[in-house]
């Protein structure tokens, strides 16, 4: 059994831990730490969850963390770093919710998120906690930097060609969308309800903090596969671009790409249901199912759709499609770390997250 903490309750995908964990059969103990101004607020929040599982709510400054075996931070970037080193200390693991320890070059992290890293060699400890890319490295990880939910999306949608060596590497693209809860609880004036109600808006047009994040695992792709090769041409290009869509959660990411000249003839959508075939959370969509963000609300789930345009019987064209669907507080965030969790611990991966779609 498992003692938990985590640390940010009170956002959105703090909730769905709590919501998760709350029905997870080897979870025995929920530490929820809060500041002493925050405290009546997040035992309001339990309440709700009381009875299935012994919750307590404890302060942050106190040692009652340090008892735990594992503490998710759903917190704003800047937070874990802060307490990370005392906690691995008195063996507890870690499992980052935010920003803190996804970028390896402390100064991306500087660059993106305005904050110096105190924590550089924990960075360069740190796994990223995408299972599907890093499942052996996790069994043995201390602390985890879990991805954010584009690059969920993105990374999983091309990873299998890249992974192949089958695509043009320079020219990746990947057009996303996000629902709002993507932005956090908040209040802005660009996720009221006037704003994002019978709206679609293309946002980080200078740059988008989960860009780096995306480029850093494609690119450690792309260079593995030169490896394998032994080919020194292949570099990466990624052109990303986000979007907010009038709906409360999901990520819907349409990446497109051209196959080289040599792999024109591979069956592309063969390549994912090989790589993918023994993943308890990928789906590879049948020919003319749409993919949607409806379908996998609430569940930690990824649906991919693989499309590539024939323009008549004996011309096939290079392009690819690939649409991948995720809930971006689950797969996206909260269900995928409680995966991760279930690996750093042994535990049956789909342990807690045999989760039922919300409809509608």
């Amino acid at each position: 059994m498992i003692d938990v903490g985590i640390v940010g309750a009170s956002g959105y995908t703090g909730l769905e831990l709590l919501r998760i964990l709350s029905k997870h059969v080897q979870v025995e103990k929920i530490f929820v730490a809060a500041s002493a101004s925050n405290k009546n607020k997040i035992l309001h929040i339990i309440k709700s969850f009381n009875g299935s599982k012994s919750f307590s709510a404890v302060d942050f400054d106190s040692n009652k963390l340090n008892e735990c075996d594992v503490v998710f931070f759903a917190t704003p970037h800047g937070v874990a770093m802060k307490k990370a080193s005392s906690l691995l200390k008195s063996g507890v693991k870690i499992i980052d919710l935010s920003a803190d320890f996804r970028l390896k070059n402390p100064k991306e992290y500087i660059k993106w998120y305005e904050l110096q890293h105190s924590e550089k060699d924990l960075l360069k400890e740190a796994t990223y906690g995408l299972p599907e890319l890093y499942r052996e490295e996790l069994k043995t990880s201390r602390i985890v930097a879990m991805p954010g939910c584009y690059p969920t999306a993105v990374i999983l949608g091309f990873y299998p060609l890249l992974k192949a060596n089958l695509i043009n590497t320079k020219n990746l693209i990947a057009d996303c969308k996000s629902g709002v809860s993507g932005a956090g609880k908040i209040a802005k004036t660009t996720t009221m309800f006037t704003a994002v109600s019978e709206n679609f808006t293309a946002y980080g047009l200078t740059g988008h903090r989960h860009w780096p994040e995306i480029y850093q695992e494609l690119d450690l792709v792309v260079s593995k596969a030169n490896l394998q090769t032994e080919s020194t041409t292949n570099t990466t290009g990624l052109l990303f671009s986000p979007h907010l869509a009038p709906m409360i959660r999901g990520i819907e990411a349409t990446l497109y790409c051209e196959l080289n000249e040599e792999t024109l003839d591979v069956d592309v959508k063969k390549i994912f249901e090989q790589e993918y075939k023994s993943e308890p959370f990928i789906e590879i969509l049948p020919d003319g199912v749409n993919p949607e963000t409806s379908s996998v609300r609430g569940i930690n789930t990824v649906k991919i759709a693989v499309n590539r345009p024939i323009h008549d019987k004996t011309l096939r064209s290079n392009r690819v499609r690939i649409y991948v669907v995720e809930d971006n507080l689950v797969k996206g965030a909260s269900g995928q770390a409680v995966q991760v969790m279930n690996i750093m611990f042994g535990l049956k991966e789909t342990t807690g997250l045999e989760l039922t779609s919300l409809i509608p």
